[in-house]
């Protein structure tokens, strides 16, 4: 196969396209409404704060931008993970001309992407995991840009898209450790501390100071609930938790990336390895890819926490790049067909399943009746009030499909309590859920 840069190119663009069309449309025609972390991050969107008591707060600020733009429109919130998703994929690509003279390769980088279902399957649920994808990769590619180019401005940009991707979830710190470690590693090796370098860490410190006193005033809430949604060790002396979670952990990752190895495997023609340990382009690829995993299996280890498989979500966005500069020398670019087969199937299975069960299971938090629940409480709204509907109590799926579904807008407030309850001007209660006017 041979392929011009700018053919390389309209190849990518084409991709991309694809891929945030095909999986916009998909979830939007086969759902009847949004999955359970878009209507959270919706509900806390609706009453925005420096922090949750789940999550930081970057997953409810860009739902909350675009209610803001679009209103309740399911099709937009699947938009949104996909250009979240897009954009990993441009910043993968973007990155790849440091480490390849032919852009081909950083090309089959980012495709090799649609065999690990983080970035396909799951995708139309935006969440915490979902708004991690491009502030992971520009941290990774700013990172890269810094130590070797030593630009103020890439510095710079290093600290702000670390504080976003630490705001959209707390594992973002694997990462951001993982690019510290190999900092400190180059500094030795050039017997050298870079000065600019606390540039980042002042502008990623001087971004988290909200988040940190939002922190301090509620207690350490979010992390509270990571460690009992872990069942760490810390929580919980079980032993045998400290060995069984860890090996979990190691078979799942390898249970998951199976369709990746398959790709891999239409792609080199021969498995032999051949490493420079002096070369730094490899070693920054094996810390932010390896660090990362081997620091949540040695969390897991010492704290016997148990590995929730949706928080590895942004664990493997430079697999694709890592594993063709390893093999890039055994890639007979004059007969990847079998590769392109492999990963048109690949491409085509993933929505073909998902629509399936979308169609076929009627169980399924997509299958709430969401906007009938919302127009049977504002018409027995309607019977006892004129007035607006402008707050809304109860368990955040419930009561945050109301204030996602209600025109009005109400303020998602928590669950119900009398002392809200009493706070009200009129409210009514049906089942599970309250809705009141101020």
């Amino acid at each position: 196969m041979s392929l011009n840069k700018k053919s390389i190119n309209k190849l990518f663009y084409i991709f991309i396209t694809t891929h945030l069309i095909l999986w916009t449309l998909v979830p939007s025609l086969t759902n009847n409404n949004l999955p359970l972390d878009t209507i959270e991050a919706l509900a806390w969107g609706g009453n925005l704060d420096w922090g949750f008591n789940k999550h930081p707060p970057a997953s409810a600020f860009l739902a909350e931008f675009f209610y803001q733009i679009f209103g309740s429109l399911d099709w937009t919130y699947y938009l949104l993970s996909q250009i979240l998703v897009v954009i990993s994929f441009f910043v993968i690509f973007k990155l790849s001309e440091n480490f390849f003279n032919n852009k081909i390769f950083g090309f089959l980088s980012v495709v090799m992407l649609e065999g690990i279902y983080f970035y396909n399957y799951t995708t139309p649920e935006f969440n915490v995991y979902i708004t991690e994808l491009p502030f992971w990769t520009l941290t990774v590619y700013y990172a890269y840009k810094s130590i070797t180019g030593d630009k103020l401005k890439d510095w710079f940009l290093l600290g702000v898209c670390g504080a976003i991707g630490l705001l959209s979830h707390y594992l973002f710190s694997y990462i951001l450790l993982s690019i510290t470690i190999f900092f400190i590693y180059i500094f030795f090796q050039d017997k050298k501390f870079n000065f600019k370098s606390l540039i980042a860490l002042e502008v990623f410190l001087i971004l988290m100071i909200p988040h940190g006193l939002w922190l301090i005033e509620n207690e350490f809430i979010t992390i509270t609930y990571g460690l009992h949604r872990s069942g760490s060790g810390l929580e919980n002396l079980n032993f045998i938790n400290h060995l069984v979670n860890p090996f979990l952990y190691i078979i799942k990752q390898f249970g998951i990336l199976i369709p990746f190895w398959v790709m891999l495997f239409f792609l080199v023609k021969k498995f032999k390895l051949k490493f420079n340990l002096k070369d730094r382009k490899f070693l920054f690829l094996i810390f932010i890819n390896f660090i990362p995993i081997t620091l949540i299996a040695l969390t897991s280890l010492i704290t016997g926490a148990k590995i929730k498989t949706m928080w590895m979500t942004p664990f493997y966005l430079f697999y694709g790049l890592l594993f063709v500069y390893l093999f890039q020398t055994q890639i007979n670019l004059k007969k990847l067909k079998n590769f392109f087969i492999t990963f048109l199937f690949f491409f085509i299975l993933s929505p073909t399943i998902y629509s399936f069960i979308s169609l076929s299971q009627n169980n399924k938090r997509t299958d709430y009746q969401g906007k009938r629940i919302a127009e049977k409480v504002q018409y027995a709204w309607n019977v006892n009030y004129n007035k607006t509907i402008n707050v809304v109590l109860g368990d955040e799926w419930s009561a945050g499909n109301l204030s996602y579904h209600l025109k009005s807008r109400p303020v998602w407030e928590g669950n119900i309590t009398q002392e809200k309850l009493d706070s009200y001007l009129h409210y009514v209660c049906i089942e599970n859920i309250c809705v009141g006017n101020r």
